[in-house]
């Protein structure tokens, strides 16, 4: 699927400030909860990028995290983050009132970090406020709404439900553990547990609720202003999730519930043990005999919530490395076939054409790329990669394909300038950037032009980037368990001069 010549940023929503343009942080109309939202600032985010000649808004994965606030491992595929629901917007509804907010703002606004720790049991406790609001003055339209989404969704969102009152309930999230009745799902112990947690697991449907009705309002309010929004879908899931507690026939487990093959890259140039990611293999051999229906419905749910998708270590459905579960390195894996097209032309059979982006980075191999290929989605190429040696020009911009979406960098890279100081630190001699460093614009602008200007149909940076900042704004270290994807924008970082700057940048490169 060919994509029409454009530019778009990158900015995840817990990255927004509580708002873009306002420096003072006693502001009355606005409080900050500590993490960005669907509230009023996406509004404005939004409208910064079409008066910044932008046509694309990309967004990390929506999920709820299962583990170090990571949104590529979360314990559900279909479910929204509670932390991303918007306060005020609750207060629109009738269910908090300004007070609730007040006795809740964030006691250090505005920060660059977030407190993730801190966050979620602020957050939370208002949506459990707002859920008794819903209970008490909901007006008959809005029951009527979210009782026809508990309907639409029951597919998922039972499971869903039932599972994060178990987790919440028994405060474990290894669901390996809980009693043997329920790692097994036999029908009495559903029933018994529906009936005890009933409480709890509407409320976590009135919260999922809740988070669809503020995405698709977003999504629609950027698709007016001819905005499109471009999620991302790892391939993999956490095992301590609902989906693999709810499909455990698909998933490579033991009659307990325990992974027998896990997920993982091998040994390379990085790393001489490779990465044990941990996440179970899936079954293709079962998958395939129910015609992939929970691969169907995981695309058709995320087409629903973005016009854009990136399919997250797309090589994995080529080949992907099986690590026995009980390895304590990624060394004693071994590559096996994966289920190639057999998944995306079961998808478009059902759903139509799909506006997919396969992340190709790291080591990939011939085969892959003649998958990619095949399917016609767009590959990637990224400008951090394209200087490390002159014979090497596969990520450089002047060898970009028209069909492909070219990157500055993404969430896993530092940023732009970053990558650009430690670059002058540790080169010698003639730099291959020199041809690409020709103006007397700002290096960062001059460094993102080049993107802009290459043949790709697609040019994206993060906003960090277009800000010039330094590797104190990166978002995510891979490798490093803690301190990840907490980098957030502050109040006034984000200007008119700059949105005049990014437009007319881009309109210089006929995006």
């Amino acid at each position: 699927m060919r994509f029409p010549r454009s530019a778009g940023v990158l900015c995840h929503i817990t990255s927004l400030p509580r708002c873009l343009f306002d420096r003072s942080i006693d502001s009355p109309s606005r409080y900050d909860f500590g993490i960005g939202d669907l509230g009023p600032s996406a509004y404005e985010f939004a409208d910064f990028l079409v008066n910044s000649g932008q046509t694309i808004w990309q967004v990390l994965p929506l999920g709820p995290p299962a583990a170090g606030n990571s949104p590529y491992s979360c314990y559900s595929a279909f479910a929204g983050n509670p932390l991303l629901i918007s306060p005020q917007m609750l207060v629109d509804e009738c269910w908090l009132s300004p007070n609730d907010l007040e006795a809740h703002r964030s006691p250090t606004p505005d920060q660059s970090r977030i407190d993730f720790d801190a966050v979620q049991p602020q957050k939370m406790a208002l949506l459990r406020k707002a859920y008794e609001g819903f209970c008490n003055n909901a007006r008959s339209d809005q029951r009527t709404a979210m009782d026809l989404f508990v309907e639409k969704n029951k597919w998922w969102l039972d499971d869903f439900g039932r599972f994060e009152a178990l987790r919440n309930h028994f405060s474990e999230a290894d669901w390996s553990k809980w009693p043997d009745e329920l790692v097994r799902r036999t029908d009495e112990a559903i029933a018994e547990w529906d009936e005890r947690l009933s409480a709890e697991i509407q409320f976590s449907e009135f919260v999922q609720f809740v988070f669809d009705d503020q995405w698709q309002r977003l999504k629609r309010y950027a698709n007016h202003h001819r905005v499109r929004m471009y999620g991302d879908m790892p391939i993999f899931v956490d095992r301590q999730s609902a989906d693999v507690w709810a499909n455990q026939e698909i998933f490579s487990l033991d009659e307990h519930g325990k992974p027998l093959l896990v997920a993982g890259v091998p040994p390379d140039y990085f790393s001489t043990t490779g990465q044990l990611w941990g996440n179970p293999q899936y079954r293709w051999d079962v998958l395939e005999q129910n015609g992939y229906r929970w691969w169907i419905q995981r695309f058709g749910y995320a087409l629903q919530q973005f016009d854009l998708l990136r399919v997250d270590h797309f090589r994995g459905f080529e080949a992907y490395w099986e690590i026995p579960a009980t390895a304590r390195t990624a060394v004693t894996g071994k590559w096996v076939k994966g289920p190639n097209e057999k998944v995306f032309e079961a998808a478009r059979m059902k759903l139509g054409e799909l506006p997919l982006i396969a992340e190709d980075l790291g080591m990939i191999t011939e085969e892959v790329h003649e998958l990619r290929d095949r399917l016609g989605f767009p590959g990637m190429r990224v400008f951090q990669f394209g200087f490390d040696t002159l014979e090497d020009d596969f990520h450089r911009p002047s060898a970009y394909p028209e069909h492909s979406m070219a990157y500055t960098g993404t969430h896993d890279n530092d940023t732009l300038m970053g990558w650009f100081a430690s670059r002058v630190v540790k080169k010698d001699g003639e730099d291959l950037l020199q041809s690409v460093l020709i103006g007397t614009e700002p290096i960062h602008i001059q460094l993102i032009g080049a993107v802009l200007d290459s043949p790709s149909d697609t040019a994206m940076a993060p906003i960090q980037d277009w800000l010039g900042m330094g590797n104190d704004a990166r978002m995510n270290l891979p490798g490093e368990a803690s301190g990840n994807w907490g980098w957030r924008l502050r109040p006034g970082e984000l200007s008119t001069e700059l949105s005049h700057q990014i437009d007319e940048r881009t309109k210089r490169s006929s995006r």
